[in-house]
């Protein structure tokens, strides 16, 4: 890696929020890891950056789904002798339906990447940066952390697992040069939601999505400047504050209507 410029490691980077972030730190000349499980993609995201941007760019195809996944990719930069400055954990994904319907391995997968994976990652990346009294972490959470969330129970909960646990140590960490920012995105255009089974729902019909590149600027921006929590657009933020003073029941309520299918 060129010695002379920091490094930002990203996972989910193959496409959506992540590969736009991953144009913004190439942008502004940070090398870059970039994780996923798409090998081929990374290769085409990373031969677009540094042709564009002269920089130096690592993928490492991965399934951070995985258990012993997380520590695996730790070990491998820590081989390759690279410092890594910028962690963001973006990789996540979604699954609908009722719980009672819902494969345990469907579960299990949600869990062990949104949560356990994201949970680790920053543990190791997090021993480093304090020894150097610098360094950034974006957890990527979502609007959806606020809420209970039926029809998606266990994504919503893996949510706000990540926003309580950033928030916490962002809290710990004060005053030693590394920060944590807890990104939480609304509705945005993604592989997402294909992938979720979510395309047809209220939420990605009716009430509409951001695009993924004014996503990502956002949370650049948040990142760079320190904030603990950002939500992008003032649409995301009203019903993520209004939560706070609505009856728990009716929150339920309207997350469980949002969530249906429409036609």
């Amino acid at each position: 890696m060129n010695a002379n410029s920091q490094t930002a490691l990203i996972t989910g980077a193959s496409g959506g929020i992540g590969y736009e972030l991953a144009k913004l730190f190439a942008r502004d000349q940070y090398n870059l890891v970039l994780v996923a499980r798409s090998g081929p993609r990374l290769v085409q995201v990373a031969e677009e950056l540094r042709q564009k941007h002269g920089i130096s760019v690592k993928t490492i195809p991965l399934d951070l789904g995985l258990p012993q996944a997380a520590p695996d990719l730790f070990e491998e930069t820590q081989r390759a002798g690279i410092h890594v400055d910028m962690l963001i954990n973006n990789a996540g994904y979604g699954a609908s339906g009722n719980l009672a319907d819902m494969p345990l391995e469907a579960c299990y997968g949600q869990i062990q990447l949104n949560a356990t994976a994201l949970t680790l990652l920053t543990r190791l990346y997090l021993s480093p940066m304090l020894e150097r009294h610098s360094g950034r972490i974006m957890n990527v959470a979502s609007t959806a952390a606020f809420q209970p969330g039926p029809l998606m129970a266990v994504y919503y909960a893996t949510k706000a697992y990540v926003l309580s646990f950033s928030e916490a140590i962002a809290n710990e960490l004060m005053g030693t040069g590394v920060t944590v920012t807890c990104f939480c995105p609304g509705a945005t255009l993604t592989n997402f939601q294909k992938r979720a089974g979510v395309e047809s729902s209220r939420l990605f019909k009716r009430v509409g999505a951001m695009s993924a590149k004014r996503v990502a600027e956002d949370g650049y921006r948040a990142l760079m400047s320190g904030k603990t929590l950002a939500i992008p657009g003032f649409h995301n933020w009203l019903v993520a504050e209004s939560v706070r003073f609505a009856p728990r029941k009716s929150v339920t309520a309207i997350s469980r209507w949002i969530a249906q299918k429409v036609e």
